[in-house]
């Protein structure tokens, strides 16, 4: 990938993975989410979520350049990674998820995938 690929890509991947953590934060201050009409209001009416839309509106844009300017081949696992490991890392962070070894070696197999395809 080009440097700039590389930039919009990670660019993309950390705005994807802010919006799933304040995603997650907007439900849990909404107390949860009920599949009923007043539930989707009151999850809107939460800062946090709307935030969230906003950043995967801008990730979307970004996401429409990388692959006019990239081999989807190469973009796409490269992103859903990086997307995959900032997210793991972030809600053990913020949210306590428990994050074991067998995690962190996953983590260390998808790094070494990172680099492999994009070298190809």
């Amino acid at each position: 990938m080009s440097r700039t690929g590389w930039i919009l890509v990670l660019l993309s991947a950390t705005l994807a993975v802010g919006a799933n953590l304040l995603f997650r934060s907007g439900v849990e201050r909404a107390g949860g989410l009920i599949l009923s009409f007043g539930g989707v209001i009151n999850l809107l009416r939460q800062p946090r979520f709307d935030l969230g839309f906003i950043l995967y509106a801008v990730t979307t844009i970004l996401w429409i350049k990388v692959i006019s300017i990239e081999p989807l081949s190469v973009a796409y696992p490269v992103l859903v990674s990086i997307t995959f490991l900032l997210v793991t890392l972030g809600a053990a962070v913020l949210f306590r998820e428990n994050l074991n070894w067998q995690k962190l070696l996953g983590l260390a197999v998808i790094l070494a995938g990172i680099f492999i395809i994009s070298r190809s």
